[in-house]
């Protein structure tokens, strides 16, 4: 399946130390000032009369430096800049800016005007550094920002600290050669446990366990019956199953929405008679599958196929869809060595 269309590409930009320009008195020109400097810029502000907003900024910046300039921008304070910023009081001077700019290679944001702006800043929900971005396109920032407040309530702070100790631990777990598998079942039982126990503190007795290889290499399958096609009724161990697959097994009567679920890197594949020893066989050569059917599953035929040919195989539903008809959770034990606790 191919990505939809793209209103905008959600894209994080890496400022530390990199120098921004932002241009404007107001409110808004402030807001967007603290935003470069939190990402670690150097930011330099240019405003004739600054409001108390801006001069407290500069006296205790959220991160990086800003530097106030009490005069209007000119042409060559953009040399050197990332990104520049304006808040102007009509098109004639968002034109002027915008050009000025892009002369000196700078990407550009001019505040509520996008038919000068390369980029657009979206409502943010900040677990730094774990960091949401939430886009309409510029269509509706209120409803962006409802939709911020409504993750806000959903992301734990505590992942704040699981992000950062991801970020110390990745070069310790690739430092030990582990094969890709092992490697992913690690962060598999590592963003279990975050999601488990999101204020616990990730610390050297958590890694060491989480470092406990299980069963990475060994094959399975996840049946999932798809209900009534509603994306929204999957069940989190479904999505949780689709996001660590190596392969998925699908019916072309199943919602291409559904597919949106699993990881990029997955391969997707559209069977018809031959699915059960295809999803055998790939389980057998080591491959994470989910097999994929429309409705409730009606699994037992495929789950007693796996059985047979000695495969771990469990069984996930939507909410929707009624239980899936057979017993066979017996990759139970196989997977709960994610988040055994």
């Amino acid at each position: 399946m191919r990505m939809g269309p793209l209103a905008r590409l959600p894209a994080f930009f890496a400022l530390a130390g990199k120098r921004c320009v932002v241009a404007g008195d107001g409110a808004a020109a402030a807001w967007k000032a603290e935003l470069l400097g939190a990402a670690g810029a150097h930011v330099d502000v240019f405003a004739p009369t600054p409001t108390e907003d801006i001069r407290a900024l500069v006296a205790a910046p959220p991160g990086g430096t800003i530097a106030l300039h009490e005069r209007a921008w000119q042409p060559t304070d953009f040399a050197g800049a990332a990104i520049a910023v304006a808040e102007c009081i009509d098109n004639d001077e968002a034109a002027r800016f915008a050009a000025a700019a892009r002369a000196t290679g700078a990407l550009v944001n001019v505040i509520d005007r996008p038919a000068f702006c390369d980029f657009a800043f979206g409502a943010i929900v900040n677990r730094s550094p774990l960091v949401i971005g939430i886009s309409t396109d510029g269509a509706a920032p209120v409803f962006a920002q409802a939709i911020r407040a409504k993750i806000e309530t959903l992301i734990p702070r505590g992942f704040a600290r699981w992000a950062e100790a991801a970020r110390n631990w990745r070069p310790r777990v690739h430092a030990l050669a582990m094969s890709f598998r092992v490697r992913r079942s690690f962060w598999e039982r590592f963003a279990d446990r975050a999601i488990a126990v999101p204020d616990a503190p990730p610390d050297e007795t958590e890694f060491a366990t989480l470092l406990t290889p299980g069963q990475a290499d060994a094959g399975s399958v996840v049946l999932v019956g798809t209900g009534p096609g509603d994306p929204e009724l999957l069940t989190l161990r479904a999505v949780r199953a689709l996001q660590s697959a190596d392969v998925i097994l699908f019916d072309e009567k199943v919602a291409p929405e559904i597919l949106d679920f699993a990881r990029r890197e997955a391969k997707k594949m559209l069977v018809g008679k031959t699915a059960t020893a295809t999803m055998v066989a790939l389980a057998k050569a080591g491959r994470r599958v989910v097999r994929l059917k429309a409705g409730a599953g009606q699994a037992g035929q495929e789950a007693a196929a796996c059985r047979a040919g000695g495969v771990a195989v469990e069984g996930r539903r939507s909410r929707g869809g009624g239980r899936a008809r057979h017993n066979g959770d017996t990759a139970g034990n196989h997977r709960t060595s994610k988040s055994g606790r």
